[in-house]
């Protein structure tokens, strides 16, 4: 019986582990969704939870549903990755091995934290504790790098190796003050009479200097991603003594192309033909941003600046299976002179 049961484990591990990989391709996993690395540390995990919540928390987004959704898959993965035990469970067999897990009485199995209680529990709870949380941060600040993207990256998604050089804090020899807070305190200055007052008071810790430093980030392009998009590198922005480093942010910018013209989720294309293929019809193609070909023929008569529209393709709608259109113009080349006898041709043909 020992086989057997074996080989039953090994299956529904694999079975678990097939459903991590497909929820990992159908969707963003806990780690995504926390914009932490897999091999996050308990830190990170807190800091960048502690970001995402203050930016998506419902008091903060009335009446906005996406948002409310964001902020609940926020709290989830943040309950399940600083679980260790949770943690492990995810990162071996993802989210359906987890539930299976918590199904058959493990830890959590009850359901789990109200997304609210999660919050409270972080920030301390009380009325004030979103404020007091965004108020208490002392953070660098953010960098934002417009970033040229190139029309088939955009289409067909890439990625691009980028130069980020900034400044970093290392050690440094002696002492300085940190952590400086004002301290109330009573000074008597007379007979039942007593003054507050406040002083200044700072730990002294290890010093620390700025030095620059450089690497090579890589940048993923996203099929369909629109101008103005922003791919975020959490803490890459400038550090900050006694505080946390602002984030590193790059705005995505569609870089001119030389046959492609980019409107929202539409391109549009520019193609001249000779006067003759305009009066008589043509056959002709033109090559796709990934060299798939598109056939813009006609059988009729095209007029001088005509605009002739391709559905579906166009540019791919950002997280979706769509696309938009492609808007072919027609310039006509006419011949700059004519023959007398050309001329009663032409005259005989179109009287």
């Amino acid at each position: 019986m020992a086989a057997p049961r074996r080989r039953g484990a090994r299956l529904a591990a694999v079975l678990a582990l097939l459903l991590h990989l497909a929820a990992v391709i159908e969707g963003k996993s806990f780690y995504d969704v926390l914009q932490v690395p897999k091999g996050a540390s308990e830190d990170q995990i807190k800091r960048s939870y502690r970001k995402l919540a203050l930016k998506y928390h419902p008091d903060k987004n009335p009446d906005n549903e996406e948002a409310t959704k964001r902020f609940a898959e926020i709290n989830n993965a943040y309950e399940v990755l600083t679980d260790a035990e949770k943690r492990k469970i995810y990162d071996r067999y993802g989210e359906e091995g987890l539930k299976q897990f918590q199904g058959q009485g493990g830890r959590g199995g009850g359901g789990g934290m109200n997304m609210q209680d999660i919050f409270s529990s972080f920030f301390g709870g009380g009325g004030g504790g979103m404020e007091e949380e965004e108020e208490r941060i002392m953070k660098g600040d953010d960098v934002i790098v417009e970033l040229d993207a190139s029309l088939e990256d955009l289409y067909m998604g890439g990625s691009l190796k980028v130069w980020r050089e900034k400044n970093i804090i290392k050690p440094a020899p002696g002492k300085r003050q940190c952590n400086c807070r004002n301290e109330v305190y009573h000074r008597q200055i007379g007979p039942g009479m007593y003054q507050q007052m406040t002083e200044q008071v700072c730990d002294q810790c290890a010093n620390v200097k700025y030095v620059r430093d450089g690497d090579f980030l890589t940048v993923d392009i996203e099929k369909g991603m629109q101008d103005g998009q922003e791919v975020s590198f959490f803490e890459e922005g400038e550090p900050k003594i006694d505080g946390e480093p602002g984030d590193l942010k790059f705005r995505i910018r569609t870089a001119p192309h030389d046959r492609f013209r980019r409107e929202g989720n539409d391109l549009h294309a520019t193609v001249t033909i000779p006067l003759l293929q305009a009066l008589v019809g043509f056959e002709k193609t033109i090559k796709h941003l990934d060299d798939h070909l598109v056939q813009i023929g006609s059988k009729g008569v095209t007029k001088p600046k005509e605009v002739k529209k391709f559905k579906g393709e166009g540019m791919p709608l950002f997280q979706s299976n769509k696309k938009g259109d492609l808007y072919v113009t027609f310039e006509v080349l006419f011949p700059k002179t004519l023959t007398d006898d050309q001329k009663a041709k032409l005259k005989d043909v179109l009287a």
